[in-house]
């Protein structure tokens, strides 16, 4: 599990300015080379945008242009402001600040505390939810434990969108909020917890915020003060910024304009939290004079993954669509997605067991797999389903890796040994700085080998494990580093929650995986009212759906399964539907708005079985053989002469497109219609790969060619 680049842990300090720009691509290098006023990167995923934005600010360090201190780098994670901290200092800027938004107003909140308002601040709420359980038991309403976790984060909603009690119901009325009780029940709850936080002097986290606006607004010698200290304002996933943050960022900046913003309207997906992209959609209009730069060279996933990931948008509405970008990989073909169809959820979970056994045995480590599904209730059939195969698993979300209690004895432990040096017993005879590590953690519980099964003494392994291939990343990038300063490197990292893979297939719902990216993903539960949920109503609601498969989509580099159940356990009827998203994009569907949709013909109605060969009958289970319907070694009935038509008529838009030919159609496409020769557009849209916009572009052209006319209408040689 690693954030959105391949690289080395610990990359060389480049030499000098001109040195942090190399292997930068043309679009990346013009982001960091504008260092001078307001900046949007509209960055698609897997473009390397973070390396973009890195690069921009340790140019400008390294160049003169910036000083360290004065530059303020904002994210929405602990864990991607650690390693922005990470890849900062290895680029030689490490004086820059980088941090969340609340990270960043608490510390400014602790300092102004004493001269803005006097005295000590408030303690900050540990546990949100129980103090709202116990509003809720004031107002006498009870809350079972999901309508809990629901009504707290109504309230968070609120605050973020600076909506107080009495005007909550109006608000989430207006807003089209799915709200888990009477709205006015929730008024009283929202009103009744603020009253106790007063009562006990304590506060949340949405109101450091607030707090820190409130004394900016007020105070303008404070609000001075910091627009001193900080010149030069990067954020990062501007597209998730809420109306609350935004307030907070524009008296951070004052009345000028040093602003580099970074997002991706496609990859808005917490909307639920007061989240819009509205203020990256509107950037150009509040800075018209802005440098706008697109990245969109994907070089995390193959072609066959950024097709699809492409086609998913394709079928988006609303204004975010109207901004996507369409990617362009920049790596080797790789396998196409699979698709599969299974008659029940607990059939699912073990075949997608069963596929992630086969892969780690082909060689891809565990910890570059990941299960991702729309909600946390989904993991426990693939908990079941991994544990019976033997394969080790981790939950994310779970404790961050450095408050786990073994990897701080651990550190303990390694401090210890680094202090005693020779005197520490189980470090004679051992030189080499990994087996030092081994020696010392093997009487933490550490060994060669994992122990057998799942649970938590496999979890402890595995937290070991990893600190052990930290110690071997760091001896191959630093020669004759010691124990000791290896210590102060892992100090360094647990200071910036920079936290090491551990090795076990990760289960994570599609929004704890934002950011994040495997070599392997498998997409599961993908039905109508799973995927989009069942409580996407509204248009924009369901528009949100869509980019959280697209989010999905683009977290996979080389294997990536879409995989639903028809029922949810055994001997159930098979009734659900796939994805409506998934149409047009899986074998044996007709895209959204095609002639067979619309006129609700036979075809419109969902596959229920399995693709059949229609050669030898075998059961199809690979994307490129559905897409043929039939083995790969099956005979062939294609117009060899219509195939070569279309690869040629491909090559000249392509080049005419400046686009690879896989962007147009894939080969495998191109035998697929050949072989099909459709003479109407029903047919041509029942084609995998032929998606709804494809049809629209390249549809005329490609049902002229099968009829032997030339692209464009007049009729060809073969007339």
């Amino acid at each position: 599990m690693t954030a959105a680049t391949h690289s080395s842990s610990f990359p060389a300090v480049a030499e000098s300015a001109d040195a942090v720009l190399l292997g930068l691509d043309p679009e990346q290098r013009e982001v960091a080379t504008t260092l001078r006023g307001p900046v949007c990167v509209l960055a698609g995923a897997g473009t390397g945008k973070t390396r973009a934005i890195t690069h921009r600010i340790a140019y400008g360090v390294r160049s003169g242009l910036l000083m360290p201190a004065s530059v303020l780098a904002v994210t929405f994670t602990n864990r991607a402001a650690g390693e922005m901290r990470g890849r900062l200092r290895g680029l030689g800027a490490g004086g820059v600040q980088a941090r969340t938004f609340h990270s960043a107003a608490l510390r400014q909140l602790q300092y102004f505390w004493p001269k803005a308002v006097g005295g000590d601040m408030p303690r900050l709420v540990e546990r949100k939810i129980q103090l709202v359980a116990e509003a809720g038991s004031r107002c006498r309403i009870r809350l079972d434990r999901n309508e809990l976790r629901d009504v707290t984060g109504e309230i968070e909603w609120a605050k973020v969108t600076q909506t107080v009690p009495a005007d909550y119901p109006a608000a989430a009325l207006k807003s089209g909020r799915e709200v888990p009780r009477d709205m006015a029940e929730i008024a009283q709850i929202y009103g009744t917890y603020e009253q106790l936080k007063r009562d006990r002097g304590m506060i949340d986290f949405e109101d450091v915020l607030l707090l820190t606006v409130g004394i900016l607004q007020d105070r303008q010698d404070i609000a001075q003060t910091i627009r001193s200290q900080y010149q030069h304002f990067v954020v990062d996933e501007y597209q998730d910024v809420s109306p609350l943050q935004q307030r907070l960022l524009e008296l951070w900046l004052g009345d000028r304009d040093s602003l580099c913003v970074v997002g991706d309207a496609s990859q808005t997906i917490y909307s639920f939290t007061g989240a819009t992209p509205d203020h990256l959609l509107n950037f150009r209009t509040r800075f018209p004079q802005a440098t706008v730069v697109k990245l969109v060279r994907d070089y995390r996933s193959t072609p066959q993954v950024v097709h699809l990931a492409n086609g998913v948008l394709n079928q988006a509405r609303g204004r975010a669509a109207e901004h996507r970008l369409e990617l362009i990989s920049q790596r080797e073909p790789g396998p196409d997605p699979v698709f599969a169809e299974y008659p029940d959820e607990p059939a699912e979970a073990e075949g997608v067991a069963r596929r992630i056994r086969d892969l780690i045995e082909a060689g891809v480590p565990a910890g570059e797999i990941a299960v991702l599904y729309r909600i946390n209730a989904q993991s426990e059939v693939y908990e079941q389903a991994l544990a019976d195969a033997g394969v080790p698993y981790q939950l994310r979300g779970a404790e961050r890796f450095f408050e786990r209690p073994e990897v701080q004895r651990a550190l303990v432990t390694l401090r210890g040994a680094a202090h005693s040096g020779a005197n520490d017993p189980l470090l004679e005879d051992v030189v080499e700085l990994p087996s030092q590590v081994r020696a010392v953690l093997s009487s933490s519980g550490w060994t060669p080998e994992p122990p057998a099964g799942s649970g938590a003494v496999r979890d402890q392994w595995e937290s070991l494990a990893a600190l052990v291939r930290v110690a071997e990343d760091f001896a191959r990038s630093h020669p004759g580093a010691t124990l000791a300063d290896l210590s102060v490197e892992l100090e360094e990292r647990r200071a910036a929650q920079h936290a090491p893979t551990v090795q076990g297939v990760t289960l994570a719902s599609l929004h704890a995986a934002k950011g994040l990216e495997w070599d392997a993903v498998f997409l599961v539960g993908l039905t109508d009212g799973m995927m989009p949920i069942t409580y996407a109503k509204t248009d924009e609601q369901v528009e949100e759906e869509r980019r959280l498969l697209y989010v999905g989509v683009t977290r996979a580099r080389l294997h990536l399964t879409l995989s639903w159940a028809l029922s949810r356990a055994p001997g159930g009827r098979g009734s659900r539907r796939p994805s409506r998203f998934l149409n047009g994009l899986r074998p044996g569907s007709a895209a959204p708005g095609s002639r067979i949709a619309a006129e609700g013909g036979s075809r419109k109605r969902t596959r229920r079985g399995p693709v059949l060969c229609r050669v030898c009958g075998k059961t199809l289970t690979e994307a490129g053989e559905m897409k043929l319907m039939r083995c790969e070694d099956c005979p062939s009935d294609m117009d060899e002469g219509l195939y070569e038509r279309l690869r040629e008529w491909r090559s000249t838009q392509s080049k005419a497109q400046g686009l690879p030919g896989y962007c147009v159609f894939t080969d495998k496409t191109l035998m697929a219609i050949a072989e099909a020769a459709p003479s109407e557009e029903g047919e041509l849209a029942m084609i995998s790969g032929v998606g709804g916009r494809k049809l629209q572009r390249y549809g005329a052209d490609v049902l002229a060619i099968c009829a032997g006319q030339e692209p464009g209408g007049g009729p060809g040689d073969d007339a």
